[in-house]
């Protein structure tokens, strides 16, 4: 009788490549803060990388075809006071990324799809609510405009960008420093490491924590945790040795794990990305100059070793381009923008096939760039998978969408003062009716003077490059 050996799985043999030297970005100054973030992100449209910067923090913005070395003079996004520890694009908007700083503070900035002649300064926005550093960004994967950030002090704020408001804020359920937070495929449920060595599951509308795992990693060094395609949580850490351990944790069952695997000695905290189309988990460790990556499955030992893809040079950080940014054509399932000291290699991983046509088992429908609620209606209770679209044809960024930002004025909603009087049952609907009238009239003055000044920028642009054309 014969018995099968090997494991049957298309992505046993994904390969990892390093781009050419003529597709690297040279001469970046990579940001040295000790900080524990991927210090990279990165969209289908632009490379962003956290960067060394006099008098505070700053962060370049790259378009991905603008490969080479990058001028010293290139213009920077500066704004915070403190160097910056994290970054993030938005999934609804390629041309939107968040920042949070040292500084305590959050900026939100819209990124031109032009090269700009000097440094971004302005932010859409500043989100001031943390009392601490703020180290942690995430967007919420399926709701516009939803943004969460966890600081220094212990405490989460998911805010909503579109008018500036803070929606939650989850002050009591971690008693020292966060590691890691991340949001499940729906954005229902977050899961955070603390340095407390606890594993929690939070429900952030009812502001519970729905499960929790103390020492699911024995060691004092920081924890990652990312959800799965099915439901459960993969976890990095740390033995009471030092040794470098990864675990599969079922929610519904805390007391064991689904999988536990020690790997190696090193002091590199190791960051997880996930990719929920394949189920692969791709490994990288600061400090390391390699990628390990797995496979996650539903048959025993459910964590799945596949390959290393190694180099000579250590990582400073890394960035993981989402699905929609890929190759289709060349069967290219994931792809790595890995800091050097003073450039980003990107690394391209692939599965090889014999044909050319579109690989329909290895491009399921994946996550597009349409939200999929409202931050009103997830605040209220709601939940939506995300929208997904087809690769078929490729992807093709959509125009320059701009984020709109309007912020209420708190006095409007407050009650005149003076004398109250006492307001009957049918007075209160006219009250309101009025207050509506008066905000929808608002609303219609601000988006027209908005237009107005948005022809005005148009046409300023257009001198500019007409100027730029003739001096060429």
């Amino acid at each position: 009788m014969s018995r099968r050996v090997v494991r049957q799985s298309k992505f046993r043999h994904v390969f990892g490549q390093a781009a050419k030297a003529d597709q690297a970005y040279e001469d970046i100054r990579v940001s040295k803060v000790t900080w524990d973030s991927s210090f990279c992100a990165v969209n289908p449209k632009f490379l962003a990388i956290i960067v060394e910067a006099g008098g505070g923090g700053a962060f370049i913005v790259l378009p991905l075809a603008k490969t080479g070395r990058v001028d010293k003079n290139y213009p920077l996004v500066t704004g915070h006071t403190a160097p910056v520890l994290d970054i993030d694009w938005c999934p609804h908007n390629d041309n939107v990324i968040a920042s949070a700083s040292d500084d305590t503070t959050i900026m939100v900035w819209q990124i031109p799809d032009y090269t700009p002649m000097r440094n971004i300064t302005e932010p859409i926005i500043t989100l001031e609510g943390h009392s601490k550093r703020v180290g942690i960004l995430s967007w919420h994967p399926t709701a516009r405009n939803v943004l969460l950030s966890a600081g220094g002090d212990n405490v989460i704020i998911i805010w909503n960008v579109g008018t500036g408001e803070v929606l939650l804020s989850l002050d009591d359920m971690h008693p020292d420093v966060i590691h890691s937070v991340c949001w499940n495929s729906n954005g229902s449920l977050l899961a955070t490491t603390c340095k407390d060595k606890t594993l929690r599951i939070i429900d952030p509308r009812k502001g519970q924590v729905v499960a929790e795992r103390f020492a699911a990693h024995e060691g004092m060094r920081p924890m990652r945790a990312v959800f799965t395609r099915q439901g459960h949580i993969f976890t990095t850490g740390f033995t009471r040795m030092s040794q470098r351990e990864l675990g599969l944790w079922d929610p519904n069952n805390f007391e064991e794990p689904v999988a536990l695997q020690e790997m190696d000695t090193s002091n590199g905290v190791l960051l997880p990305f996930y990719d929920p189309d394949s189920s692969i988990v791709y490994l990288c460790g600061k400090g390391d100059s390699s990628i390990r990556y797995f496979e996650i499955t539903d048959e025993p030992p459910f964590v799945h070793y596949l390959n290393t893809f190694s180099s000579k040079e250590p990582q400073r950080g890394m960035g993981f381009m989402p699905k929609r940014g890929l190759d289709v054509s060349k069967c290219e399932i994931a792809r790595f923008y890995k800091l050097h000291e003073r450039k980003c290699e990107p690394i391209i991983m692939t599965v090889p096939r014999k044909s050319d046509l579109f690989q329909d088992d290895l491009y399921p429908d994946t996550p597009g760039p349409e939200p999929a609620l409202e931050a009103d209606e997830w605040l209220s209770g709601q939940d939506a998978e995300p929208v997904l679209i087809s690769l078929r044809d490729g992807y093709v960024p959509p125009k320059h969408r701009e984020l709109r930002v309007t912020k209420r004025n708190i006095l409007d909603l407050r009650p005149p003062s003076g004398p109250r009087r006492s307001q009957s049952a049918s007075d209160a609907p006219l009250s309101q009716q009025h207050t509506l009238e008066t905000l929808l009239e608002e609303i219609k003055a601000l988006r027209e003077r908005v237009q107005a000044q948005e022809q005005r920028i148009t046409a300023l642009e257009n001198m500019l490059c007409e100027l730029v054309d003739g001096t060429d």
